[in-house]
């Protein structure tokens, strides 16, 4: 796939994130979504079990700052030590910096209370957008961006999307299932990471083929 037609795919996608992140934002600004939400935490808290609840937790916590942080700071040292790719490490820390400061910015705007319906466990601070899926689907899908591009065979790429999906879309479920987001905090948080994403990769992709224009005109 030539660069232009990436760059153009990334442009739409961000686009219809910015367009979804919006219309969940006018949603959650004039309370015309509380039935929505209502519905989705009773349907995905009707699964409830004793060992559902433990594995709920357990990713819920593979979503925290505590263990994104060492994961991100191990990614950094593999990039640097093992890919020596300098361009990747500075794209990397630029979306995890960004995801955040966009996520807690938003929380601080919008100011939304979390749920009350039904707590499994007890958190602080603003419900909209969701960090733990903001954050999720951002190292997520950096990491998938970044390896996708060192892998060459059809079925490992395949198990690299599966694997990623599978982390975005569980860390996102446990927040729901525990009681601390709605589930428009998820899917918002899950349009910030794609919009803030496909932005920076598209910043990326127009500064390296500049890069390599440069170095062919010296040639």
């Amino acid at each position: 796939m030539n660069l232009k037609v990436q760059l153009t795919r990334a442009l739409i996608v961000s686009i219809i994130s910015l367009a979804g992140f919006v219309f969940l934002a006018m949603m959650v600004t004039y309370d015309k979504i509380i039935q929505f939400d209502s519905t989705v935490i009773s349907f995905i808290q009707g699964f409830e079990t004793p060992t559902l609840t433990v594995i709920m937790k357990l990713f819920t916590n593979i979503g925290s700052t505590v263990f994104i942080v060492p994961l991100s700071l191990l990614i950094l040292v593999f990039l640097y030590k093992v890919l020596k790719h300098r361009s990747e490490l500075i794209l990397f820390v630029a979306v995890m910096v960004g995801s955040n400061i966009l996520y807690f910015l938003l929380k601080l705007y919008f100011h939304r209370a979390r749920p009350d319906l039904h707590r499994l466990i007890e958190v602080s601070g603003y419900s909209f957008p969701s960090g733990h899926a903001t954050n999720a689907c951002t190292l997520y899908g950096i990491l998938a961006f970044l390896l996708w591009r060192h892998i060459r065979t059809r079925s490992g790429r395949t198990i690299l999307i599966i694997l990623s999906v599978m982390m975005i879309f569980t860390i996102g479920i446990s927040r729901i299932y525990l009681g601390v987001h709605y589930p428009s905090d998820i899917v918002a948080g899950y349009f910030l990471s794609v919009l803030w994403l496909t932005t920076a990769i598209w910043f990326y992709q127009r500064y390296q083929e500049a890069k390599r224009n440069k170095q062919t005109s010296r040639l």
